[in-house]
């Protein structure tokens, strides 16, 4: 029985992960957390493990204090950059016997897309990604879609696929969309979406689309449990579930 604190836990995602680590005949709901508790009642509830989908600006200070309490944080809220990571990374070192997770999408379809994107980018001219998210999301263009596009673009490097075509000289309202590595990302928020992903590759007459779907958070709690599961057997950081699957 593994014990699990929920940080967030009224929130759109953390009120689904409650459930989903109280329908898990292993998992042991242990505290429900929400802004403004104490964190360090997660230890003093006894969790091994904690799952944070707060806010962006709260989401690093909360996984050093959890590194701190000698709790193995999984972490669904995005907005990370290299720099935060590398801090985790480093105070990880001090804690040889802590993993932690931080995954840009726990849905498994998200995260095989993920995968596949990256292995066929090698094979094609062009690639652009479009997201397309629930206007209340805070963060553009999406964790998924950077972490996405970083794999994209080092699959191209280590193939020695240059940039992909494009003439454009004029662009002053960004149409263009943002560049990761390289890679152009567009982004939308529309009323009525939840989380969603489409990777356009382009070759002289053919186009590849890649495209997850999740139309009820409910898809994000398989990836969720593997992680709770997962991250207490495997120290340091891992960035992406599918760190943790075999693929």
């Amino acid at each position: 029985m593994i014990s699990v604190a929920v940080l967030g836990a009224s929130g759109r995602m953390g009120s689904h992960v409650v459930d989903a680590v109280n329908g898990a005949p292993d998992l042991e709901l242990v505290a429900a957390l929400d802004h403004g508790d104490d964190i360090a009642e997660a230890a003093r509830a006894g969790a091994q493990v904690a799952v944070d989908f707060t806010v962006p600006s709260a989401t690093e200070a909360n996984v050093h204090a959890l590194i701190d309490l000698g709790i193995h944080p999984v972490v669904g809220t995005t907005g990370w950059t290299e720099e935060a990571l590398l801090r985790v990374e480093e105070h990880l070192r001090e804690r040889p016997e802590l993993g932690a997770l931080i995954a840009p999408n726990f849905a498994l379809g998200a995260v095989l897309a993920m995968r596949f994107s990256a292995a066929a980018a090698r094979y094609f001219e062009s690639v652009e990604i479009v997201e397309l998210h629930h206007p209340d999301k805070v963060d553009a263009p999406s964790g998924t879609a950077v972490h996405t596009a970083q794999g994209i673009a080092a699959a191209r490097a280590a193939a020695g696929i240059g940039p992909s075509p494009d003439a454009t000289t004029h662009d002053p309202d960004g149409a263009r969309g943002a560049i990761i590595d390289g890679v152009h990302v567009h982004a939308v928020r529309l009323r009525g979406l939840v989380a969603h992903e489409e990777v356009l590759l382009g070759n002289p007459g053919e186009q590849l689309t890649i495209r997850t779907d999740s139309f009820d958070r409910v898809s994000f709690m398989p990836g969720v449990l593997l992680g709770v599961r997962e991250v207490v057997g495997r120290p340091g950081l891992a960035v992406g579930l599918d760190r943790y699957m075999t693929l």
